[in-house]
This record gives C-alpha cells, structure tokens and sequence, in this order.
C-alpha cells in the first residue's frame, strides 16, 4: 500500500506584518485620491485607510521606522496633488484609533482645524506620539479589570459635564494653499 502525506510543505511568510505595515503605508500614496471640497463625505469614503499590526511585529518596528514611512507618504502625495493641479487646502493627517488598534490616515480638502471628526482632537506637527501609543497597544478596546470603578465606590451622579479629552491627530500640508 502506498503512503499518502497530507502533511504539505511548509510556508514560511515572505513578509512579517511589520515589512507589510511599512509597506502599506507607502501605498497609500498611490491609492485612489479625491478632492472635492463641496463633498467632504465622498473625500472622507476614498481616502481614509486603516492598518494595523500583530502585537509581535509591533514590537519589531520602531516609532523612526513607521514616522518615516509617513513622512515619504506625505512627500509623494503632496507631489501628486501638485501633478493633478489642485490648487486648494489639502492636509493629510494620521491618528491611533485606540478602540480598533490601527492607524489611521486620511487626506481632504481641509485645514486641519476642520477635520472631519466627531470628537475632540489635537492636532500637531510631531507624529511620534501617535505611532508610539499605535505600537504599545497591546489589547485594543479592552480595559484591565484594575481600571475599572468599582461602582459601590463612585460619588452619586452630578449634573456636571463629562470631561472631553482630545485625541492627537499629526497634521502635514499637502496642498498648495493653506
């Protein structure tokens, strides 16, 4: 009787997350990229990516490797923007979606004291922070249980205003005005 393997041969993968998280970054210059400041909505559907990282290829990347990876992104967009002819405000910016665990970024018709966000947000010029917190979150949308109020101990409800806390967005200019 013959032998039969089911036993394949073993892949080993040609890229960690951590080469495809660079790289991912990088495409997004060329992705699709539309401008159209009478229609926020349709900028915001194009062109905002996420991505993110195994816990293990996090700890293989450096917040040097990932902020220069964006930095060439923004570099090779705003030549794009210019090679289209948009004369506009353009702003690409970059956030750590701390519930999902990813990273972020978006380009629009926007300066980016008018960002398409919800909450409240911080933005600024130093992207180091962000990709620092995007690699130390281990465990995505969970709180420690040690975190947690024990309710027992909690004041009784007061009619005061839940503190709003900013997130940080890096913010570059991509256009050719603004």
């Amino acid at each position: 009787m013959d032998v039969v393997s089911l036993a394949g041969p073993r892949f080993e993968p040609c890229m960690d997350t951590a080469v495809v998280l660079l790289t991912w970054i990088a495409e997004v210059a060329d992705e699709p990229l539309v401008l159209e400041p009478a229609d926020r909505q349709v900028e915001v559907e194009t062109n905002t990516w996420s991505m993110g990282a195994t816990d293990e290829d996090k700890r293989s990347l450096s917040v040097a490797q990932v902020v220069a990876a964006f930095e060439r992104t923004v570099a090779a967009i705003r030549t794009r923007i210019r090679e289209l002819g948009f004369s506009g405000v353009a702003t690409f910016y970059v956030w750590h979606d701390e519930q999902a665990g990813q990273l972020r970024c978006s380009t629009g018709s926007v300066l980016p004291i008018a960002l398409p966000f919800g909450g409240a947000y911080a933005a600024s010029g130093d992207l180091g922070p962000i990709v620092e917190a995007f690699l130390a979150d281990g465990e995505p949308g969970s709180i420690a249980w040690p975190d947690l109020d024990d309710a027992q101990s909690l004041p009784e409800q007061t009619q005061t205003e839940p503190e709003v806390i900013a997130f940080g967005v890096w913010v570059s200019n991509v256009g050719t005005s603004g």
